[in-house]
């Protein structure tokens, strides 16, 4: 089974096709040279979500899924939530992210956070979605050259280690987007 994934992001790619069945062969918006930027114009995850996959559902008519993926930090009041990916300005650079990050939660104590994803699924015409989150902490500074994002600051529950330094095959186990895809692949393995 073909399955498009809504994405230009290649760690990601690398992530989902790590724990993918052999039997789904994916194919990122870079396989199918699709260049344009699908805005995030929604105040939710899944609202983001679904607005890639309508769009790709809409240009292939093929079944496809399209991810939101957002750090909510309980000092923060849930920042930057949606806004992750570009928390620091429309460049969207890592390493601008977690500067701003750690510099907003310098006055806090309570580092508490978690990484939620909402994936969006269209199946023969059919919208679904599934969700993962992982609890954590924020660390005062990066650890870990793994992993991509605010991967070196985010340490999960019961871990030692940062997402960075984890391999891709430990983050898979316990990752927001490790269990939202699990929950995704659950429900192809039922259908195909």
């Amino acid at each position: 089974m073909e399955l498009i994934f809504a994405t230009h992001n290649q760690n990601k790619v690398k992530e989902i096709n790590a724990v993918l069945p052999s039997n789904i062969q994916l194919q990122s918006l870079n396989d199918l040279n699709f260049m344009d930027d699908i805005p995030e114009t929604a105040e939710t995850l899944e609202g983001n979500a679904l607005i890639k996959a309508r769009a790709i559902y809409n240009q292939f008519h093929r079944n496809c899924f399209a991810d939101d993926t957002g750090l909510e930090v309980e000092a923060l009041e849930g920042a930057p939530g949606v806004y992750s990916a570009r928390y620091a300005g429309k460049q969207k650079k890592a390493d601008d992210n977690i500067e701003k990050l750690l510099r907003n939660l310098k006055d806090y104590d309570n580092t508490n956070a978690q990484f939620r994803t909402v994936i969006a699924l269209i199946y023969n015409q059919q919208e679904y979605l599934f969700e993962g989150i992982v609890k954590g902490e924020i660390l005062r500074e990066k650890k870990g050259s793994n992993g991509f994002g605010y991967d070196p600051v985010f340490r999960p529950e019961n871990h030692f280690q940062s997402f960075a330094q984890l391999s891709m095959k430990q983050k898979n186990k316990i990752s927001h987007r490790g269990r939202a895809f699990e929950k995704l692949i659950d429900f192809l393995n039922v259908k195909i």
